[in-house]
């Protein structure tokens, strides 16, 4: 299939603008995602459709903790990623992209719909596993027909996309997870091979829409790990989202081409704490410790809104508006 966002030129073939990378792509080349190639001067989506992974998970598993809570999603992924971060952590699939198709690998949009209808608690269709907005097209095709259909849309992704296309992807999906790995543009370019810059757009762009967004902080031992940087991070989250910002800090275990050791329980806990003087909905995972950092609290009252055990939601004290149910602050979470 055509993308939808490049030019042509006689010097450099095509110019994909899709993400900020901006590749300059030769005949029969591919773009630094392995997923566009040139073809005599026609720049191709050659993973459209392409799936490499689908389950139906609980949603706080995307993690998303204010958006349905609950409930399940039917959530999809293919192959690649327009970042090459050193750590990542589902490298199988975002770090190789397959030449050779299987054509049973191929789904097209009805039939994702179709699947994700089956499902009895299922809100509808998450875009994840992989970097989702390198598959644009294929995503924007299905996210439409799930929203006629009256199912939600969810998007994974670590925000490395340009603005006019975000601006289409924000007309069907409903909520975003944004990963925010460090917060300095030092880090983005020689761990992921990015730019910080334009994650900050995204971020500020899809407050803006009025979506519902999280974000996720992977905290990699010696690497992002200052308290100080952290600090300007959270800071950043409240000036510029707003202090209701729902944000993950998250363990990182040894992957792919990084072999730093896991993330301990004490930092997390450290970053949990400082980042609550900034935001009111902070949240630890990829953690066994269950104390501290899983449920939802009430900012008004302090009451217990959500109580979790893993992903596992054992209780809810919120109206169907959203709100408290003890003392009607809110909306806490969507709900509707």
């Amino acid at each position: 299939m055509e993308s939808q966002f490049y030019i042509k030129s006689d010097q450099i073939g095509v110019e994909c603008q899709l993400c900020p990378h901006f590749c300059k792509i030769k005949n029969e080349r591919v773009g630094k995602c392995n997923a566009r190639l040139n073809s005599n001067g026609v720049l191709e989506s050659v993973q459209w459709g392409v799936i490499s992974s689908s389950s139906l998970d609980p949603i706080e598993k995307k993690p998303l903790y204010h958006f349905f809570p609950g409930k399940m999603i039917y959530s999809i992924g293919g192959f690649g990623c327009n970042l090459n971060c050193i750590f990542c952590q589902n490298f199988e699939i975002s770090q190789y992209v397959p030449q050779n198709i299987d054509k049973r690998r191929i789904v097209s949009p009805a039939k994702v719909i179709q699947e994700a209808k089956i499902y009895p608690n299922n809100i509808g269709v998450a875009f994840t596993y992989n970097e989702p907005t390198i598959s644009f097209e294929y995503m924007l095709e299905t996210a439409s027909l799930s929203k006629q259909v009256g199912l939600k849309n969810v998007m994974v992704s670590n925000g490395y996309i340009n603005q006019t296309p975000l601006a289409e992807l924000l007309n069907t999906i409903d909520a975003f997870n944004i990963d925010l790995k460090a917060f300095n543009d030092d880090f983005y370019r020689k761990i992921t091979g990015g730019s910080i810059y334009p994650i900050l757009k995204s971020l500020k762009s899809i407050r803006k829409s009025g979506k519902h967004l999280e974000v996720t902080f992977l905290v990699i031992p010696h690497l992002n790990d200052s308290i100080d940087e952290a600090k300007l991070m959270f800071e950043w989250l409240s000036g510029e989202l707003g202090e209701q910002t729902v944000l993950h800090v998250s363990g990182y275990h040894p992957a792919y081409l990084l072999d730093n050791h896991s993330t301990q329980f004490n930092s997390l806990q450290e970053l949990f704490h400082h980042a609550k003087e900034k935001l009111q909905y902070v949240y630890l995972g990829n953690t066994q410790n269950n104390e501290v950092g899983n449920n939802t609290f009430c900012p008004s009252c302090g009451n217990i809104v959500i109580k979790r055990n893993g992903f596992r939601i054992s209780s809810i004290q919120f109206e169907n508006s959203g709100n408290c149910i003890n003392c009607g602050y809110g909306p806490i979470v969507i709900n509707s």
